[in-house]
């Protein structure tokens, strides 16, 4: 077996989210504040709900598991990206960035599996709310919890262990603010077959599949509440899910619009700003969703607040 002429890549470069350097401090400022709200309201319902005893439903124990992986997506990507904001050389390890691709891989994978446990939830109780007790039990939603995270740490590290298997030369730019697949996957001069293959296999399985299973459930949910008779029957019906809903829609479109399109230099940029889209915003915004128009969450709170403030 003939040697390899590449020597290992001990680091990477990244491009950046900003090409003007004079803005650096302004944005750092605003992600720490956006990032510091990922992690105070995110945890703040994990606590509402293990706390407050009407929150243990089946709904509000997937949106736990739903806050976590805000949490942890959102940690994968912003610490770093905030302290290359602040450095002229945006660096990052060849072992960080694949603990970096395997958190944000497991992360992203983790929400989409969850979203549609979450809608058949949902669907469960518009369709048949007699039936709801019987099939959303406790030991159901544990089952449910432990196969959306185990196909998801399944998928990160088959990514993760064929991105190792790679050799790397020439340029070490990445051409983003974070190790994803795709930009890394550029710099290889090794064969990506198998990556390849892989990235195919889960955009069909994974995304397309669990795409299709929740506008599955949500097109039976709608024939259902338009076949209520009453008007308030149908606005009930349809506020349990619409905060659901919302947050589907906003996860789906930053994704859709971030694979969807051609790829081009313009297209780069807006990566980015759609990138930032769902490792910072959507996260900062889902405990508002759920939080907003839920009296039971906002007494949670309130009990949190008010033993904090006695303690």
């Amino acid at each position: 077996m003939e040697p390899s002429n590449h020597t290992r890549v001990t680091e990477f470069i990244m491009q950046g989210l900003f090409d003007h350097p004079h803005h650096q401090g302004l944005f750092f400022g605003l992600f720490l504040c956006l990032y510091t709200a990922v992690v105070m309201g995110n945890s703040l319902i994990i606590a509402a709900i293990v706390l407050h005893p009407p929150l243990h439903t089946p709904m509000y124990f997937f949106i736990a598991n739903l806050a976590v992986v805000d949490i942890f997506c959102t940690s994968s990507v912003l610490p770093k990206m905030m302290k290359n904001l602040m450095q002229e050389k945006k660096t990052i390890s060849f072992d960080g960035c694949m603990a970096q691709l395997f958190a944000f891989t497991l992360s992203g994978g983790t929400e989409l599996v969850l979203l549609t446990a979450m809608s058949y939830d949902r669907y469960v109780a518009i369709c048949h709310p007699l039936r709801y007790v019987n099939l959303m039990t406790k030991r159901i939603c544990i089952k449910l919890a432990v196969g959306v995270w185990a196909v998801s740490i399944t998928n990160s590290l088959v990514h993760t262990l064929l991105m190792l298997r790679l050799d790397f030369c020439g340029s070490k730019l990445i051409q983003h603010f974070f190790c994803e697949i795709p930009p890394l996957l550029a710099l290889s001069c090794s064969s990506i077959y198998f990556n390849e293959i892989m990235i195919f296999i889960a955009n069909t399985f994974l995304a397309m599949g669990n795409f299709l299973l929740t506008t599955a459930s949500y097109s039976f949910i709608i024939i259902t509440i338009l076949k209520i008779q009453s008007f308030k029957g149908k606005q009930r019906a349809f506020s349990t899910c619409s905060s659901h809903l919302l947050v589907v829609t906003l996860f789906y479109s930053s994704i859709i619009y971030t694979y969807i399109q051609p790829t081009s230099s313009d297209s780069l940029a807006k990566d980015k700003i759609a990138a930032i889209m769902y490792t910072l915003v959507i996260p900062t915004i889902n405990p508002l969703i759920y939080t907003l128009r839920n009296k039971e969450v906002k007494v949670a709170f309130g009990k949190i607040l008010s033993f904090r403030k006695k303690s």
